[in-house]
């Protein structure tokens, strides 16, 4: 009888060792672009690259997907070769590896998005992310090569900036949120005493915040803690370009400073009744922007809100108007659009004062004609220290 229990422990267990194997690793995969643009004509290529950012330079095999769908490919690269619009759409991947105890996979990476255009125009951009103060670099690409006379660029449907000449460039310095919205451009040329015009399908533009409004998150039920205690979570995103200079989290209850000045987003307190909020700071750019308050017990009476900071004008000024400088070989006619940013980046103030699709759509095609040798493609800051 002990011969027979002992054969069945020693059978079963390769299967309890097997089964509390991980699936999957702690690394997610990364998709880069290495040759094309995001956004290409039909009959265009495009190679993309899959990165396992794996410190032991493992050996991995790779999977590759375009949105749910699982591609017939393995390699690290990816190859679109004479791309047609169908092709367009969200591709990911994920590492793969065969180990004695089983296959083991990475996160998969997070979507790369596509877009195979069959009209005539595409507005590119020269930036993935750009940040409010930046410069917002667009390039309307035209399939051929026509003699083009006119290019207007357009925000959500409205002409934001007309230039003459053969440019195809546009430069918008200092952007701000204002700026944000769907982006277009319609490129006009004259051929056999007739002008022919195509538009642009709209390219999405955000403009992101180096530092965004913070807020805040209690934790009131987390098991790891004593049955007194809560967490406060400061969530924020930093977008500053790296190397990025840190960020200092500060928190307080009714308006009355919890500690010093952390570098960890989150901090445990005893739970108490009032109002709690949050504070992110980045010394070296001057930066501070404050979290709404939010209740925890019963309080009374409206929230406590932080002091009003002074402005930033460095921040928060309005932009002039758009300009745009062409070449001195070629004339310009530039029409503006004036923005008035909302940014709410501020200083420290010391005083008290209360305040108050993924389906693939092509551009139109030309209005009258074919393009000249082209055929046509189908397709509160207080000093008292509350800690409690």
């Amino acid at each position: 009888m002990e011969a027979v229990i002992s054969f069945l422990v020693l059978s079963l267990l390769p299967q309890i060792i097997v089964s509390e194997v991980p699936t999957t690793t702690k690394y997610r995969a990364i998709v880069e672009i290495t040759s094309g643009d995001s956004r290409i004509f039909s009959g265009e290529s495009l190679s993309l690259r899959c990165i396992i950012p794996d410190k032991y330079k493992a050996s991995w095999d790779y999977l590759w997907f375009r949105g749910s769908v699982q591609l017939p490919q393995f390699g690290e690269m990816y190859q679109l070769w004479n791309a047609n619009v169908k092709e367009s759409g969200k591709y990911s991947c994920q590492g793969k590896k065969e180990t004695a105890l089983g296959s083991i996979k990475t996160l998969r990476s997070l979507p790369n998005e596509i877009h195979v255009d069959g009209g005539f125009a595409i507005l590119q951009m020269a930036k993935r992310r750009v940040l409010i103060g930046d410069a917002l670099d667009l390039k309307c690409r035209l399939r051929g090569s026509a003699p083009v006379h006119e290019t207007i660029l357009y925000r959500d449907g409205i002409e934001v900036m007309v230039q003459n000449g053969s440019s195809l460039d546009f430069h918008l310095p200092h952007v701000t949120l204002e700026d944000e919205g769907r982006y277009s451009c319609r490129v006009s040329w004259d051929l056999s005493r007739r002008t022919h015009s195509v538009m642009s399908v709209p390219t999405l533009v955000n403009i992101l915040e180096v530092l965004t409004k913070p807020v805040l998150e209690i934790d009131k039920d987390n098991a790891q803690l004593e049955r007194n205690k809560m967490k406060l979570v400061c969530h924020v995103q930093y977008n500053a370009p790296a190397p990025a200079p840190p960020v200092n989290y500060y928190f307080y209850k009714n308006n009355n400073l919890l500690g010093p000045a952390i570098s960890l987003n989150h901090m445990n307190v005893r739970k108490a009744a009032g109002w709690y909020s949050c504070r992110a700071k980045v010394p070296k750019l001057d930066m501070v922007r404050w979290s709404e308050p939010q209740s925890f017990g019963e309080v009374a009476g409206p929230p406590l809100m932080p002091p009003r900071p002074h402005l930033r004008s460095q921040m928060t000024s309005r932009s002039p108007p758009h300009t745009f400088s062409a070449p001195e070989t070629q004339p310009a006619s530039p029409k503006y659009f004036a923005s008035t940013p909302s940014s709410d980046q501020h200083t420290e103030s010391p005083s008290p004062s209360s305040p108050s699709s993924e389906s693939p759509v092509s551009t139109s095609l030309p209005t009258s004609g074919q393009l000249p040798g082209q055929t046509q493609t189908p397709e509160p800051q207080s000093v008292s220290w509350g800690l409690f």
